[in-house]
């Protein structure tokens, strides 16, 4: 999937290199794990030694250690880069060998074992579109109107099943205070929430954006309403823009993208990746409610669950969710990229001279 994006959106150079996750896995896994842990090493050493580069970056998981490994024993610089509140295993494995660490705040010191003067806080890099999106031209790409609130809903490339079960059952309760806009991943649920969409009166359907993915330079693409499907495809920046509120996970990007959009969020973390620590540093600064992802429609009505209450309470109180979305802005980092940048030049230039 990555590759895809890559070679679609850019013309940046793609090279994928073996690796394994071993945590988890068993006693067989485990040894597979290293086994391709090995080759991808054997793999990151032809590439740097091909490449040359001055100084590393990357942003932690298992797909890092074969590379961090290969740069440690050819002597390279390396900056690890924690987009996260707190670090999963790669990284705090990592952070031990690295040249240096940068993190995306203040929160993540306490969670890594290194002097303050090889770790910097620079906040999460963004595209800088999301900063200064025109509401009334975003709207008007999804084919919205101003009557009633936006409510965003997304879940990852991949989507969020339990998110989107949710919104299946909520969805006419939503529509009759808001317009949707579902982002709802490439994993199949598109098809069942298309013809839930379709059992909908048709005012309701009029309020229902549902995509898999947006991305941008996508051809035109049919959606689950009147709505012309021989429009250009808006892009996930005009979805920021468009919004109102969000509804989606707690990954270390919304750390960043609804701050840069001023969104307020209603966040369901994944269990077992830290993103319930992501919610709490969002919760703590105003910007955001969470809700318990096993929880989300409670134990008896739909409607009754913390989820619909705590959507149906911001999308009708103007005045709260501008609290929350002054709370949000306040976070943001628009210097995020060039601070991240300026480390690791700052970084290679040393090696170098």
């Amino acid at each position: 999937m990555e590759q895809q994006i890559v070679t679609h959106e850019s013309d940046i150079p793609f090279s994928a290199l073996p690796a394994a996750a071993m945590r988890g896995r068993g006693p067989l896994g485990i040894v597979r794990g290293i086994v391709t842990l090995a080759s991808g090493m054997t793999a990151a050493r032809q590439l740097l030694r091909q490449l040359h580069p001055a100084a590393i970056l990357g942003t932690g998981g298992y797909v890092c250690v074969p590379l961090f490994l290969a740069a440690r024993q050819l002597g390279i610089p390396s900056l690890i880069y924690l987009p996260d509140v707190v670090p999963g295993l790669a990284v705090r494995l990592l952070s031990r060998i690295t040249t240096q660490v940068a993190c995306s705040v203040e929160d993540s010191r306490v969670y890594l074992r290194r002097n303050p003067s090889e770790m910097v806080v620079t906040g999460y890099p963004v595209r800088k579109e999301l900063f200064d999106q025109d509401r009334a031209g975003c709207r008007t790409a999804f084919g919205l109107t101003d009557e009633w609130p936006v409510l965003l809903i997304y879940g990852g490339s991949r989507g969020a099943r339990s998110i989107n079960r949710a919104i299946e059952a909520l969805l006419p309760d939503l529509l009759k205070i808001a317009q949707i806009i579902h982002i709802c991943g490439r994993e199949g649920d598109e098809a069942w929430l298309r013809a839930a969409a379709e059992r909908l009166q048709q005012d309701y359907r009029a309020r229902y954006r549902l995509y898999p993915y947006l991305e941008s330079n996508a051809k035109p693409i049919s959606c689950c309403n009147d709505y012309e499907a021989t429009q250009p495809q808006p892009t996930m920046v005009q979805a920021f823009g468009a919004a109102e509120l969000t509804l989606c996970r707690s990954g270390a990007s919304t750390m960043a993208e609804l701050p840069a959009a001023g969104l307020p969020a209603v966040l369901v973390p994944l269990e077992g990746v830290h993103q319930d620590e992501n919610a709490d540093y969002m919760v703590r600064n105003g910007a955001a409610i969470k809700v318990n992802n096993t929880m989300m429609l409670g134990d008896a009505r739909p409607q009754d669950g913390p989820l619909f209450s705590q959507l149906d309470r911001l999308l009708q109180d103007n005045h709260e969710r501008r609290r929350m979305a002054e709370q949000s802005r306040a976070l943001a980092r628009p210097d995020a990229a060039h601070r991240l940048a300026d480390t690791l030049i700052s970084l290679a230039t040393r090696s170098s001279s």
